[in-house]
């Protein structure tokens, strides 16, 4: 079974001669050199690329909207998200977190701006440039949400969206001893219905937090566990069929993992670590095969402050979220560009 795509014998190279593998499992590429896209942004928590027109929209999460940018301008689409605060050492407002098109006009959004339980995940119809705002409480279709059962805890904090074969794969962050991500089966035309717990990724793997979240070219559902936020490197990638039979799990030598995407044009895989307990220690790195069953190899491209979300367009460029301050006064987040980033290392 082929979880990665493995180094080319020239990168291992240019490894080999610029550094050792660290204990971490981390290794240093040359840079990749991040440009400013917009700033202006509040704890920016998610990004999606619009197909057919490639325009970007950000889940503005501490101004508690959704926006577009366009030729470097942000263009509010949705509006009035609720309010809630996530973390300790920084603490951040949230409102609406992930985000997923199902097609060019169709947007799914993860919501953290409630009490676990009453957190929703819905789906609106997007405006063309120009129309009118639509209120984050008047969804054009299901919202859907995964309350208290039993003993069971009711979920929330819907960090990342991935969409697969069967259906659309949440990260949730309500109940801490199962680590869920959850699912809404895709039926004919884009339907969801029977939002669902799906994967108890803690009981699988034994580390909290499922964050980042993405498809992989083979079509296992790849997930990063975030674990603890302390200064320990300890989140793994793991991988999952749609079913939610583990396949994989790895040590990553990352802190806190909390984004992944794949590259549209050669299938490389990339992820962003936010470093809690060193903010200022974050970046974007490559993941590749270590040719080892337990750990991969974290190459750095370019180190990052407050990483959260990231998405390819077509042309393998990169658009990352920086959360900013964390301060609700200072809209200093920040949407950057890392440009041609999915290449092959031989062309």
């Amino acid at each position: 079974m082929r979880l990665f795509n493995r180094i080319t014998t020239k990168f291992a190279c240019l490894i080999a001669l610029t550094c050792s593998l660290a204990a971490t499992s981390s290794v240093q590429a040359q840079d990749s050199i991040p440009e400013l896209v917009v700033t202006g942004l509040n704890n920016p928590t998610g990004v999606a690329v619009q197909p057919k027109t490639g325009h970007v929209f950000v889940a503005d999460s501490g101004a508690l909207r959704i926006v577009r940018v366009v030729d470097r301008k942000i263009e509010p689409v949705i509006i009035n998200f609720p309010k809630d605060t996530y973390g300790k050492g920084p603490s951040y407002d949230i409102g609406p977190l992930g985000l997923l098109f199902l097609d060019e006009h169709t947007l799914v959004v993860g919501g953290g701006g409630q009490p676990d339980g009453q957190d929703e995940v819905r789906v609106y119809k997007i405006p063309d440039r120009g129309g009118e705002l639509v209120d984050a409480a008047d969804s054009s279709g299901k919202s859907f949400t995964l309350e208290k059962d039993g003993q069971t805890p009711g979920e929330g904090n819907f960090y990342a969206l991935a969409k697969g074969a069967t259906g659309i794969f949440v990260t949730c962050n309500g109940d801490d001893e199962q680590g869920w991500v959850s699912k809404a089966t895709l039926g004919g035309n884009l339907d969801l219905k029977k939002f669902e717990r799906a994967i108890a990724t803690k009981k699988a793997t034994g580390v909290d937090a499922p964050v980042g979240i993405t498809i992989s070219p083979q079509g296992y559902v790849t997930v990063g566990q975030m674990g603890e936020i302390n200064d320990e490197t300890d989140s793994l990638l793991t991988f999952y069929s749609e079913a939610g039979v583990l396949l994989g799990k790895y040590k990553t030598g990352l802190h806190d993992i909390t984004g992944l995407a794949y590259g549209p044009k050669h299938g490389r895989l990339f992820a962003l670590d936010f470093h809690w307990a060193n903010t200022k220690e974050g970046g974007l790195y490559k993941l590749v095969d270590a040719k080892n069953d337990t750990k991969c190899t974290a190459v750095l491209m370019t180190e990052l402050e407050k990483p959260t979300a990231l998405a390819f367009n077509g042309d393998g460029d990169c658009y990352i979220t920086l959360a900013g301050s964390g301060d609700s006064k200072k809209d200093d987040g920040k949407l950057i560009i890392v440009r041609s980033l999915d290449i092959d290392i031989n062309e």
